[in-house]
Parts: C-alpha cells; sequence; structure tokens
C-alpha cells in the first residue's frame, strides 16, 4: 500500500501571513505571562501587529493574523477550548468586524490610533457578552464595563501609537534611497 500525500502550495502571501502571526504569536504568548493588575485586563501587544498587517495588507490578512493569532496562541499557553479561548475569540471576532467597517472610515481623519481604539471596545464588548451570556449569567457582570472601557481606551491608543510609528518608521525605510 502505497502513501499518499497532500501537497498544498505556498505562496508569498501564506509566508508573509505566517511571519506575523508568529509575531503575534510570540507577543500574545509573553503578554500571557505578565501579570495584570485585575483578570481580563491585558495591554493587547498582538494587536499592534493587526493593525501594521491591516494598515498594509488589508483586512484579509490582518483577520487571519488575528484567528491564527487567537487559535496557536491558545495552543501554546494550554488554554485551547477553555473559557479564555471563547473569550479571545470572541473579542478577536468583534474587533474584526469594527476593522472591516473602520476601513470605510476616511483615512485623512482615522488612522491607525483609531482603528486600534474601535477595535479594542470592540474586542472588550464581545468578551463582556460571552461572559454575561455564558460564564456570569448574571447583569452584575455589566458593572465592570467601565473599568475595561478604561483599559480598552488606554492600551487601544496606545497600541495604534506604536502602530503608527512602525507604519511611519516602514514606510521611512521603504522610501529611503
Amino acid at each position: 500500500m502505497t502513501a499518499s500525500t497532500i501537497e498544498l502550495p505556498v505562496g508569498d502571501d501564506d509566508r508573509r501571513i505566517a511571519r506575523h502571526a508568529a509575531a503575534a504569536i510570540a507577543l500574545s504568548v509573553a503578554e500571557a505571562a505578565l501579570p495584570s493588575p485585575l483578570p481580563g485586563i491585558k495591554p493587547g501587544l498582538a494587536n499592534i501587529i493587526v493593525l501594521v498587517v491591516l494598515a498594509r495588507h488589508g483586512w484579509r490578512d490582518a483577520a487571519w493574523v488575528s484567528l491564527l493569532r487567537v487559535v496557536a496562541g491558545s495552543l501554546a499557553i494550554g488554554q485551547f477550548l477553555a473559557p479564555g479561548f471563547f473569550l479571545a475569540l470572541a473579542g478577536a471576532l468583534c474587533s474584526l468586524a469594527v476593522l472591516a467597517l473602520a476601513q470605510a472610515l476616511p483615512a485623512r481623519w482615522f488612522g491607525p490610533v483609531t482603528a486600534s481604539v474601535l477595535a479594542a471596545f470592540a474586542h472588550i464588548g464581545g468578551q463582556i457578552l460571552v461572559a454575561r451570556a455564558w460564564l456570569v449569567p448574571h447583569d452584575g457582570v455589566f458593572l465592570l464595563v467601565p473599568m475595561f472601557a478604561a483599559a480598552a481606551l488606554f492600551f487601544g491608543t496606545l497600541n495604534g501609537l506604536i502602530a503608527a510609528r512602525l507604519l511611519a518608521a516602514t514606510a521611512d525605510a521603504d522610501s529611503a534611497p
């Protein structure tokens, strides 16, 4: 009996997405090791990579990077299919939906910082809704919204500024003789 193999062609887009996803996964794993002042409040460093990919390569690539980060990151830290995985997935899906809509905003007034803040609010919104529907079936979970919203505003702004700086630095490097 002969073994059959299936070979999938790997293109430049696949390699680029894999490189960015690997960076996002590494940041997620590193972030998981950081102490958190309150459960659920994290800086979302991997979202910097997603924002850069969104700006340079579009929503499709950003979605791949984000979803690969959630799945592979949860596998790496041993949280796959645990409640934290579903919270992260809900947050990622909501933020990706908002980023898809945000691309229609005029680039003249809305950039990486705006996209990052909108995505951060969508992320916590998705997480709160999943937590309320599944983990904490009580409206008291909504009392956490102001604290999570403040964290989303702070970290969303910070991550957006870092992404904008990275995009500007790479644009300068690309235009250098």
